[in-house]
């Protein structure tokens, strides 16, 4: 959504929306609808309000959630506000009723006469304080209010709480009421499923974190966060295999698929990394191709129903919010996850103020749509003036249809409800699972385990194991008479079941490597791999994962590689905490996995996927004994290319920290013939752990103009860590020379860690003289410590530099240093030469948009010459037709249409930039601070983006303090480099719709 100062450089354009929207019947008529469908309208204002979840009882009624707290829960202080919209509180509020008492209700929707229109409504519960997901199970209703979970029992079924509510859970975050736990659905293994959104954070028995999908077991209150990561997600649904997808809001995708245990794309940025700091990866987006719309996807579900055409059967439905409309998508295997398609539109409201908020299936096999009904979809100044008037329920129909009553499902009996797993409506399938779960009644077992035996029937296999595992009853036995079951999605859940009660994983551990072996479907060994991190006996889970990374058709498979390697942290960092003296018997089990030895069958997976991670995860702390133990092992690899990949991952893992390691191991190394020297990563860890041959190869080479410049930047790095004052020296003299600009880049990057008043010096007398890239690397290398910044201020003191040179974001990064004499210095300078450090103003920055926009409109672009302006300028940081490096936000996929909002892009980067997407100011304990972009998913160290082509690691330790930066990587004054002619030709690029042929052919 769009930063407050784009909304208010764009508010005049949608002034004419000043106004309420279209009355509620004309807005329905309005609709255009899919061939064969149409909308209905079932409910608006004054009934219902601002409605943000819906679903249907048991009874076929309709319930919504009235969020008309939002944005600001009731009875609370704020204490502060970020630029991300978190707010800290003054305290946590107790939970209703105790609590302050909001205007949030949960109503139902009561339709008299049979008409599908509502015509009254009903209060379940109401002040409710941002309430934001419901569930109905057990007697009574499951609420999602931030920071609980509740129930609200209601036994005698009076549409009354028989009570004050239960408190389930306590901890969910709310920070910002746009990204707050929601989407309260329940899976298909009988536990409640949720996501919780990007700016809060979670706190609930010991488990922190920010943006993922989680469970609750209502039967043993188990909570667990199911997979971390994912975005601000509102939506969640599984598929006919009870496969979990949840819709996403990052533009160029829909949605993501969701497996246990594992890791996703996340902001980093804004929250850091994933709280495994050995994830070593994360799983991204389901790709997605013809996307169009905007990007924020809402309450996405998957049609299985009979109401509408067949071919509607198994799409993806979700809301654009952003684009007023309901969007269809295809979602097809892709190995063991998927990848989808835009297919079309379900509707489009042809209405700005339509914001559909939530879906839902209807036992009608209707979908039913919430409509938040705003024009608004900007985050808002926090005491901004809310219009709460009005709301929205859609129905779409199959064109002339006529609602039914649906009888109440809490009055089947346990056989009809089994009858109904065979439903055409999955709607009716979920409850009756549900209810069985509820109702757990041992004398369905027989029947249940019949049915999974007699695969083939009417009643769904796989629907009768959910519930028979949801009862209690499978054991030992029934798994392993399953593990060879012919129906690939009943093998499925089976191990998705199993891996819930570890002690029949462990039971049967052999049977499931068996599996392994001969396993044909990629989903059923993609969920084995997980299983193999329940499984605590290390020799069985380490036999399960060699028997699938054996599978060398997996080794690229979009999940798989990374499953087994998270299961096989689990077991290391096991063995790794069990044994504190680091002894080689514990590593043992291991040793296969970084080098299986001579005559071992080689697995791809294993060598190319799994050996770097374990070596990074074993070397993580780097004590002597892990030091010798991995260079022996090192030693003992027979195949060179191998042995490249295990040094690399190991000097990369270990760099910036002082290497230990015995001498025999080391001296075993040194020995092998051919010498290791060719290899650049080996030499650079043999020097670091003492090697005076590998020290002499290093400064050998380094000084060497004939060695590649790659080889020699490596090389400048080990010798800024082992002799630190012929560094100084060397790096000084490369820092110097523009002939060998790579050399020279990672001399800049080593020169920060030295306080040398030499280097200063040499560095000052030469700025003039040298182009503008190089100038922006000397003032960034003097800016990270104070002794420098004050040598470099005096400079534009004295007239020598002048004070245009620095970049608004390069100012206010001086004021970051550190206190002390030069410190105090810096700052006294900076405030005589740019005051205070305020950038421009919005009305400035307005203008000069303006002022673009006349150049803009002066003439037509050239689009060849403008791809040209896009490949020299902008594809360092961004993708735009597959063609750039996605250091900053994807183009592609982005509004580029709105020239509008492209030229506010341009002209305020930092106003407007994606949050995930700003940099960060780290203080290191030597006085230095550096500035960039942290690299998605590094933790240890930690690597900041700091230009094009340029990298820094900071090893943890060293770090005193982080703070998000309010700049963004990209200039302020960017646009200044470009004539009008240039523009225009650039925005002819950056406007088109898809690459010529001549275009595709050219990169």
């Amino acid at each position: 959504m769009r930063s407050a100062l784009a909304f208010s450089i764009l508010a005049a354009a949608s002034a004419t929306a000043a106004a309420q929207g279209f009355p509620p019947a004309e807005a329905a008529a309005r609709m255009r609808v899919a061939d064969g469908l149409e909308s209905r309208l079932v409910a608006s204002e004054p009934l219902i309000r601002q409605p943000v979840a819906v679903d249907f009882d048991d009874r076929g009624r309709l319930w919504v959630i009235q969020y008309l707290q939002y944005p600001n829960p009731k009875g609370l202080e704020r204490v502060e506000v970020d630029r991300f919209s978190r707010t800290k509180y003054d305290r946590i509020p107790d939970p209703p009723p105790k609590g302050p008492r909001g205007s949030d209700r949960i109503t139902i929707l009561l339709d008299d006469d049979g008409d599908g229109v509502a015509d009254r409504t009903r209060d379940f519960v109401d002040g409710l304080n941002l309430a934001s997901g419901f569930a109905f199970g057990r007697g009574g209703v499951y609420v999602l209010q931030a920071p609980y979970l509740l129930f609200y029992a209601d036994r005698d079924r009076d549409d009354r709480p028989d009570g004050d509510p239960e408190v389930l859970l306590s901890g969910f975050g709310m920070e910002d009421a746009h990204s707050v736990a929601n989407s309260l659905t329940w899976g298909p293994d009988g536990r409640l499923y949720g996501l919780q959104g990007s700016t809060v954070t979670a706190r609930i028995n010991g488990i922190e974190f920010q943006q993922g999908v989680w469970r609750f077991d209502p039967e043993t209150r188990e909570f667990e966060l199911f997979a971390e990561g994912g975005g601000n997600m509102w939506g969640l649904d599984f598929d006919r295999d009870g496969e979990c997808f949840a819709s996403t809001n990052v533009g160029g995708n829909i949605l993501l698929h969701f497996v246990r245990g594992a890791y996703y794309w996340k902001q980093f940025a804004k929250h850091g990394n994933l709280h495994n700091s050995y994830a070593y990866g994360f799983f991204d987006h389901v790709p997605h191709e013809s996307i169009r719309g905007g990007h924020v996807s809402v309450g996405g579900l998957f049609y299985e129903a009979d109401a509408f055409p067949s071919e509607w059967r198994g799409a993806y439905l979700a809301a654009d919010l952003l684009e007023h409309a309901v969007r269809r998508h295809s979602i097809t295997s892709d190995r063991s996850s998927y990848r989808g398609g835009q297919r079309g539109d379900l509707l489009e409201a042809r209405d700005s103020w339509f914001a559909p908020s939530d879906l839902t299936l209807g036992p009608d096999g209707c979908l039913y749509v919430a409509d938040w009904h705003d024009a608004r979809t900007a985050h808002p100044d926090p005491d901004a003036d809310w219009d709460r008037r009005n709301g929205r329920i859609y129905r779409i129909q199959p064109t002339g249809f006529r609602p039914r009553e649906i009888a109440d499902l809490d009055a089947s009996s346990t056989e009809q409800l089994v009858e109904m797993l065979s439903h055409s409506n999955q709607w009716f399938v979920r409850r009756a699972r549900r209810l069985l779960i509820e109702r757990r009644d041992p004398r369905l077992i027989p029947r249940l385990s019949g049915i999974v035996d007699d695969c083939g029937g009417r009643i769904p296999c796989v629907e009768a194991l959910w519930v028979l595992a949801g009862i209690g009853g499978l054991d030992a036995g029934r798994a392993a008479a399953w593990i060879d079951h012919p129906d690939p999605a009943t093998r499925s859940a089976l191990i998705r079941l199993t891996a819930d009660r570890p002690e029949i994983a462990s039971k049967i551990s052999s049977r499931f490597e068996a599996r392994a072996r001969s396993e044909s479907v990629p989903r059923v060994r993609s969920h084995l791999a997980h299983l193999a991190g329940v499984i605590s006996d290390a020799e069985r889970s380490i036999g399960l994962i060699r028997a699938l990374a054996a599978r060398s058709e997996d080794a690229d498979d979009p999940m798989i590689p990374l499953r087994l390697w998270w299961s096989l942290e689990k077991t290391i960092s096991r063995a790794l905490i069990d044994d504190p003296g680091d002894s080689a018997a514990r590593l043992a089990p291991f040793r296969a996995f970084i080098s299986p030895g001579r005559g071992s069958e080689r697995s791809k997976i294993v060598d190319e996927f799994l050996a770097p991670r374990v070596a990074r995860r074993i070397l993580a702390e780097a004590t002597p004994a892990r030091m010798s133990w991995f260079l022996e092992r090192i030693a003992e690899e027979a195949d060179p290319l191998h042995r490249e990949r295990l040094a690399t991952a190991a000097d990369q893992a270990t760099r910036g920290r002082t290497l230990e390691a015995s001498p025999e191991a080391v001296a075993r190394l040194v020995a092998l013939e051919p010498a290791p020297w060719e290899s650049t990563s080996l030499t650079s860890l043999l020097a670091r752990a003492g090697s005076t041959t590998a020290r002499e190869v290093v400064v050998r080479d380094l000084l060497d103009s004939r060695v590649s410049e790659t080889r020699r930047a490596a090389f400048a790095r080990v010798l800024a860590e082992i002799d630190p004052t012929r560094a100084v020296r060397e790096l000084t003299r490369f820092a110097l020379d523009d002939s060998h600009p790579v050399l020279r880049d990672a001399a800049f990057s080593e020169l920060g860690r030295f306080d040398s008043t030499e280097t200063t010096r040499s560095l000052l007398s030469t700025y003039d003289s040298r182009p503008e890239s190089v100038r922006r690397s000397i003032r960034a290398s003097l800016s990270s410590r104070a002794s420098s910044a004050s040598k470099l201020l005096l400079e534009v003191e004295a007239g020598r530099i002048a004070s245009s040179d620095f970049g608004l974001d390069e100012v206010r990064r001086l004021v970051l240093l550190r206190e002390g004499a030069d410190a105090i210095e810096v700052g006294k300078l900076v405030s005589k030469h740019w005051g205070r450090l305020q950038p421009a103003t919005p009305e400035e920055k307005l203008a000069e948009v303006r002022r673009l926009n006349n150049d803009l409109r002066a003439g037509s672009g050239d689009r060849a010459s403008g791809k040209r302006l896009f490949r020299e300028n902008c594809s360092g940081c961004h993708i735009l037709f597959g063609e750039g490096t996605g250091v900053g936000p994807e183009l592609t996929h982005a509004n580029r249409k709105d020239r509008d909002f492209l030229l506010t892009s341009l002209v305020a980067p930092s106003d407007v930039i994606r949050r995930e997407y700003r940099s960060i100011d780290v203080a290191l304990d030597d006085g230095r601070v550096l500035s960039g972009l942290p690299v998605a998913g590094s933790n240890d160290p930690l690597i900041l983006i700091q230009g094009v082509d340029r990298r820094i690691s900071i090893e943890k330790s060293r770090i005193e303090e982080i703070k998000e930066s309010s700049s963004s990587l990209m200039p302020e004054d960017l646009h200044r480099r470009f004539s009008p002619s240039q523009l225009r030709d650039l925005f002819a690029y950056l406007q088109s719709e898809t690459p010529t042929p001549a275009e595709r052919g050219s990169r």
